[in-house]
């Protein structure tokens, strides 16, 4: 994986070329530090809902789950009956997988626990934040994502495996995968450098 040039003349990774949403997306949150539990739980969810199916996809329809999904306010998620289920099962501006929708309601009521347990969601997944790499590679799992995805198993969490684990933490800044060139990489390990880590 490596760079193109934008208009702008700068360089970026190379995947977010096929279309402005994706480039925007790039600029504006994939990679950047989150640790703030909403966003975190979101990005949980639809990376749920991606599995077997490209982000593009997500990408485009994830005003359309935030209305449906109450903005995945964790509370709200967390009462869900099934009479939502079959609303959200009818709704067609999301992915109508009845599996994933049960998935994520189920999550919410164990995200709950873990902010009980824990005292945020940003607490606990910090926690697994790596060392930065010293050479850069394309992976799609790593020890952490592995680590995490089997504790949160274990709690009973659903549609978490290694690789979906992989990618929410390139999403939500646990790890710098932007490409040594990208204009982003040294902006974003500046960040993070003065970054105040959830405790």
């Amino acid at each position: 994986m490596g760079t193109f040039t934008g208009e702008d003349n700068k360089q970026r990774c190379s995947w977010c070329s096929a279309t402005e949403q994706y480039t925007q997306y790039h600029d504006k949150e994939w990679g950047f530090p989150v640790d703030d539990d909403r966003r975190l739980f979101e990005k949980l969810c639809l990376e749920s809902f991606q599995s077997g199916l490209s982000w593009r996809t997500i990408l485009e329809k994830r005003d359309n789950f935030r209305n449906a999904f109450d903005n995945f306010e964790i509370e709200k998620m967390a009462n869900y009956t099934e009479k939502d289920v079959e609303r959200l099962v009818q709704d067609a501006g999301i992915i109508r997988h009845k599996g994933k929708i049960t998935a994520v309601i189920n999550n919410a009521q164990r995200a709950k626990e873990l902010i009980k347990k824990e005292g945020s969601l940003a607490t606990y997944f910090w926690r697994f934040e790596p060392e930065a790499k010293a050479e850069y590679e394309t992976v799609s799992t790593s020890p952490e994502s592995t680590e995490i995805s089997k504790q949160l198993k274990k709690m009973g969490w659903k549609f978490v495996g290694p690789t979906t684990i992989y990618s929410f933490m390139q999403a939500m800044g646990l790890v710098n995968d932007h490409h040594p060139d990208c204009y982003l990489k040294a902006e974003i390990d500046a960040i993070k450098a003065q970054y105040k880590r959830p405790a």
